[in-house]
């Protein structure tokens, strides 16, 4: 059986099971052996997803299972990604959403593994969640098929997509993957009207050029706008990738050569004073104040900048009317 969730496209034979560890074939049906199974939970703020700009200062209910259609030597959270663990305990949708709601977070993120590979359990969860009040979360490489894409944004309210690189090599070299589907996919949420933010993981010799950074820069104004927000995070060794820790100083270039095109950038998985804060993009004034996950929003009134009435789109508050 073909499976098309991802651009993988997985031929797999009777028994077998595709290359996201966790969709096998079993008699000629092809099941989501996933379902339900949980690897962790927990109680997160909002901006360690990160989101900046989605419910800012609130808490998140994160939810992760195990596996990913992606292998990527550099991966931060590979103990579940690259595994799975089918005697982990099983949720059902129901018991999730519950568990969301008793946390008393207004929103529910799938993250730690790839959660789109669990697509049928994301999408309950999600339409449950909905039913209850409450949003729905995505942090995702993005690397979905154009089908699976549009049945994630039906659910999904807020997405973080990784673009780990701006060249089908290093997609290729580090990722067993490609890089043009989840560019396309990061266009379908943005055509959508989703919210949306991406995060690229800075790693020295791998994709922290200048001429890389600077494109993916260009890529992101063309295509998506000036306005959606970058977050750039250093990576450290983890899994199979032994390069040295991001430091500073390629983390303040990959900032300056942002702010020079987009309105929001920032810098994470590292204690700096700059690339915290959300600037407002006509007088740069603050808007919202952020020391590591401390938030304070200074500058906004009815989500208009306080200093110049300048109008902040892409922002989605808690209480609209008093932000």
């Amino acid at each position: 059986m073909e499976c098309g969730l991802c651009p993988n496209g997985c031929v797999i034979g009777p028994g077998g099971i595709g290359s996201c560890r966790v969709r096998t074939n079993r008699g000629g049906v092809l099941y989501a052996d996933s379902f339900g199974v949980v690897s962790s939970s927990q109680v997160d703020p909002i901006e360690k997803k990160p989101l900046y700009h989605f419910w800012p200062g609130t808490e998140i209910f994160s939810v992760g299972g195990w596996g990913c259609n992606l292998h990527c030597s550099f991966c931060q959270n590979w103990s579940i990604s690259q595994e799975f663990n089918a005697e982990k305990q099983v949720f059902s949708p129901h018991e999730v959403v519950d568990a969301a709601i008793l946390s008393g977070a207004p929103s529910i993120a799938y993250t730690y593994n790839e959660p789109l590979i669990s697509l049928e359990f994301v999408r309950e969860c999600a339409m449950i969640g909905r039913e209850k009040g409450l949003n729905s979360v995505a942090v995702t490489n993005g690397y979905v098929s154009e089908e699976s894409g549009r049945d994630a944004i039906e659910v999904i309210d807020a997405f973080n997509i990784d673009i780990k690189g701006m060249s089908e090599m290093f997609y290729s070299r580090n990722c067993s993957g490609r890089l043009a589907p989840v560019l396309d996919f990061c266009c379908m949420v943005k055509a959508s009207g989703r919210h949306l933010e991406l995060t690229n993981l800075v790693i020295p010799g791998e994709n922290d050029r200048y001429s890389e950074l600077e494109e993916l820069v260009r890529w992101v104004v063309n295509n998506l706008g000036r306005d959606v927000p970058v977050h750039f995070s250093a990576y450290r060794p983890q899994y199979k990738m032994t390069n040295p820790a991001t430091g500073t100083d390629v983390l303040n270039r990959a900032f300056d050569i942002a702010r020079n095109h987009l309105d929001y950038v920032y810098l994470g998985n590292v204690l700096m004073e700059r690339g915290q804060n959300s600037l407002c993009p006509q007088c740069q004034a603050c808007l919202i104040k952020r020391h590591g996950y401390s938030i304070a929003v200074v500058g906004v009134n009815r989500g208009k900048c306080i200093k110049c009435g300048f109008l902040l789109e892409g922002f989605l508050w808690r209480v609209q009317s008093e932000s």
